[in-house]
């Protein structure tokens, strides 16, 4: 069976299975065709990230714009073959934005063995990002009914999540996974594990109909109340 490029999601919305279920990207198509691109995956996933807009029958010349949740080589890997052939540049929030400019992650948890190790040795590089827009709390992107950016730092600095105002999808970024069901990011890939498991909250506080993940597959029954469980039931001490 063929694998597929991109799985509707809401009206206009889909999501691009980047590496399997596990790395998504997402697209999103307004009425008159104009094309905003969410998350491009590892630097592999560039041609991936064309090939599901070709299957929508969406091409380079629709994209208006890129975004990015967050300045990870998982996420951000695939960027530059994006904005290349596209011709467009990012947008990200301001405090990811030089990380993605310099192609670096920022620091990991210093709090952790790991994350010491991490930024000791390397926290993990990309090709450099060309961003050209840069987003704060609060702000709406004018296009798709509005895309609100709602900065949930943590995971890094500018970590943040995308609410897809006039869809109803909640674009999650990394702030919980739902792999095998949901559950937090790896502590040792956070910038500060525990922020991480505070500004999550605010995914619970949104209106969203689909909680859409970029990592593990989307979830549209009752996505705020499993979120919400969620958090309830796996504090952090």
């Amino acid at each position: 069976m063929a694998r597929t490029t991109a799985v509707p999601v809401a009206p206009g919305v889909w999501r691009i299975p980047l590496v399997g279920d596990f790395v998504n990207g997402y697209i999103l198509r307004d009425d008159d065709g104009q094309v905003t691109l969410v998350d491009m995956g590892v630097k592999s996933s560039g041609g991936k990230v064309m090939a599901a807009l070709a299957s929508i029958g969406s091409g380079p010349s629709d994209v208006t714009r890129l975004l990015l949740t967050h300045a990870h080589p998982d996420h951000a890997g695939g960027a530059a073959q994006v904005a290349r052939e596209t011709g467009r540049q990012f947008g990200i929030h301001e405090d990811d934005a030089a990380s993605a400019t310099a192609g670096i992650s920022p620091p990991r948890d210093a709090s952790l063995r790991l994350g010491r190790l991490f930024n000791r040795f390397g926290s993990g590089s990309f090709d450099p990002v060309p961003v050209g827009e840069t987003f704060t709390d609060g702000q709406v992107v004018p296009f798709a009914g509005g895309i609100e950016v709602v900065h949930t730092p943590g995971h890094s600095p500018g970590h943040a999540a995308y609410l897809l105002r006039e869809s109803g999808v909640l674009i999650t970024g990394d702030s919980i996974f739902n792999v095998r069901g949901l559950r937090w990011p790896i502590k040792a890939f956070c910038t500060d594990f525990r922020l991480t498991t505070k500004t999550a909250h605010r995914l619970a506080e949104l209106d969203y109909t689909v909680a859409a993940f970029t990592h593990g597959p989307h979830l549209s029954d009752r996505p705020r109340e499993h979120i919400r469980r969620f958090l309830a039931t796996h504090p952090v001490d």
